[in-house]
């Protein structure tokens, strides 16, 4: 079980943060499979220079914390999170252009689908794979989110981190150590934070983008659930696929309170009203026992578990570390 933060620090934030600190903020509402706990304190940062500002006092005080943007790709325990949680809402957007061409720029918080159409809008091509995703650019560079061939490791040209100690850096993509929906990022929670994202696109025509990106839309709405979803549950084990996997064990549509497998692609948890987190994880470890029993796979998970977790199994962590969402 986390801690909760010491009431001396607690009092630091008061003092610091003053109106905006949010405190006892239930997460449901800021999470796209709409739940999770309340969080213990909430702040929300509406600019990438407030965002840093707030992490650089959060470091100063010394007290752990989640940055949160879409809410996507996440699970938030029922007894809600101990951390303080940064809402990310820095969101500003420019296009621009050099000798190697045409990129976007993105503050963390932008939302990957709306920069997807505004890159169509221009005739930009590259990120029409993206237009569905329900997540934010500084999410996506955690990550290294990704469909159909194609993720953000591929088109990544810089990212701008701070990172504790040391301050603002400019990063190329190699120094992010990108794998399979994994990074370095990823794998140091709480040390370092995206401010923005520079991507690489290539010139075409509106026509052109508008007809890619519908097609990409398209197959999407054929082949996964519309609704209040956390996104691919597990991440595809080598050679095969978790939604095959997880049909072939006869789970598919399972529903465990409000919480569903859902029927069009059982690689997607959905929640069909008042779902609680206890609902998916029942659901979690059903899957994972049957295909782990029928084809020897453990299934690991994509979706992070945030929050406050007592959960006695030795492949989860039982306090979850800081990181962005």
């Amino acid at each position: 079980m986390s801690t909760p933060i010491p009431t001396a620090k607690v009092e630091a934030l008061r003092d610091t943060f003053e109106s905006g600190l949010l405190e006892n903020t239930p997460l449901a509402q800021y999470t796209a499979a709409r739940i999770g706990g309340p969080a213990d304190f909430l702040i929300i940062a509406s600019s990438g220079d407030q965002l840093a500002e707030v992490i650089n006092t959060l470091w100063d005080i010394d007290v752990p914390f989640r940055v949160l943007g879409a809410g996507s790709n996440i699970l938030v325990s029922d007894q809600g999170v101990r951390e303080v949680v940064v809402l990310n809402r820095a969101r500003e957007v420019r296009f621009i252009e050099d000798d190697e061409g045409p990129k976007v720029e993105a503050e963390s918080g932008a939302m990957l689908g709306v920069i997807t159409r505004r890159s169509v809008e221009r005739g930009l091509s590259g990120l029409e794979w993206a237009a569905s995703i329900p997540g934010t650019i500084g999410g996506a560079v955690v990550g290294n989110a990704g469909a159909y061939g194609d993720d953000i490791a591929g088109m990544l040209e810089m990212v701008e981190i701070l990172q504790r100690g040391i301050g603002v850096e400019q990063w190329p993509v190699q120094r992010l150590e990108y794998a399979y929906r994994d990074s370095w990022l990823k794998q140091h929670p709480g040390e370092a934070v995206v401010l923005k994202a520079v991507l690489g696109l290539k010139q075409s025509t509106p026509e052109e983008c508008k007809a890619k990106m519908g097609a990409f839309v398209e197959q999407r709405k054929r082949t996964q659930p519309s609704g209040a979803s956390m996104g691919s549950m597990f991440k595809n084990p080598e050679g095969d696929y978790a939604g095959r996997l997880i049909e072939a064990v006869g789970l598919k549509g399972t529903q465990q309170g409000a919480a569903q497998i859902s029927p069009l692609h059982a690689n997607f948890f959905i929640n069909l009203g008042d779902a609680a987190a206890a609902d998916v994880w029942d659901l979690i470890q059903l899957v994972r026992e049957r295909v782990a029993s029928q084809f020897d796979v453990w299934l690991e998970l994509e979706v992070e578990l945030v929050g406050d977790w007592e959960i006695m199994n030795s492949n989860v962590i039982h306090s979850l570390p800081g990181g962005q969402a």
